[in-house]
């Protein structure tokens, strides 16, 4: 698993009733992408650092690079 800060951490849901979850990876700890990241939930808003397992997933999105 690689990211990058501003892609989207999806965790599915171990259960049909139970919403997937999702944030933004806010910082990366690992070497080359790798976890783990620091994640903004999107439900709770909450920060956490967080070590994805087996069932995560990471939506990647174009990011600028280029500082204002």
């Amino acid at each position: 698993m690689q990211a990058t800060k501003g892609d989207r951490l999806v965790i599915r849901s171990a259960h049909v009733d139970e919403a997937v979850r999702d944030g933004e990876i806010l910082e990366v700890h690992g070497e080359n992408g790798a976890p783990p990241y620091v994640v903004r939930w999107s439900d709770t808003g909450h920060e956490s650092l967080t070590f994805p397992g087996p069932d995560a997933y990471v939506q990647h999105f174009e990011h600028d690079d280029a500082e204002s």
